[in-house]
């Protein structure tokens, strides 16, 4: 397993990237917010190496317009990742379904997932689906175990003192080649 952090707008710019192989970066949330921090670190992960991802926090209202409105703040580059963040409560499982299945439709080529916490996977969900991964959080002091028996990709272990990951991943080059879709790549790591 490899490790990697994911950031806000409530991170620094220039935030460690020391022993990590992977960042996801919080890019919107709902049809107005960006996370102004995003450009530079981006180019902090970048610049290190990393396999980057983002993700959209989704709010109620029109999944379309989220997806458009995330999609439409970002020039996509090969391998980047994309995930919904599916924290609140007011969002169903059906609205979660077409948020995934449109960026899947919209942004072919790239890998979208589903980040929510154990609590939303095994109480609200209704479909198991995840797109191309389930990006769970659970935070119980066992990391790479995050207490589902779904195929997870990511788990996020603990916020402390940022929000660290977990990748099932061998390598980042493996990570890589599965993000980018590269001809051949192994499809499970």
């Amino acid at each position: 397993m490899i490790k990697g952090i994911d950031v806000a707008s409530y991170q620094p710019e220039d935030y460690s990237t020391r022993g990590i192989e992977f960042v996801f970066i919080k890019l919107t949330e709902g049809k107005s917010y960006t996370n102004p921090k995003w450009v530079e670190q981006r180019r902090t992960g970048r610049d290190a190496g990393l396999v980057t991802g983002f993700y959209h926090f989704v709010r109620p209202g029109s999944m379309k317009a989220q997806a458009d409105y995330f999609l439409s703040k970002i020039d996509l580059a090969a391998g980047d990742m994309l995930a919904l963040d599916w924290e609140d409560s007011a969002v169903g499982n059906d609205e979660k379904d077409e948020w995934i299945k449109y960026v899947q439709d919209k942004a072919s080529g790239h890998k979208v997932l589903l980040y929510c916490n154990v609590d939303f996977w095994l109480n609200r969900d209704k479909t198991s689906f995840a797109g191309d991964g389930l990006w769970i959080a659970h935070y119980n002091g066992k990391p790479g175990a995050p207490g589902v028996k779904h195929r997870w990709r990511f788990h996020q272990y603990t916020s402390d003192p940022i929000d660290t990951n977990l990748g099932e991943f061998d390598s980042r080059d493996a990570l890589r080649a599965w993000a980018g879709g590269t001809k051949g790549a192994p499809d499970e790591q």
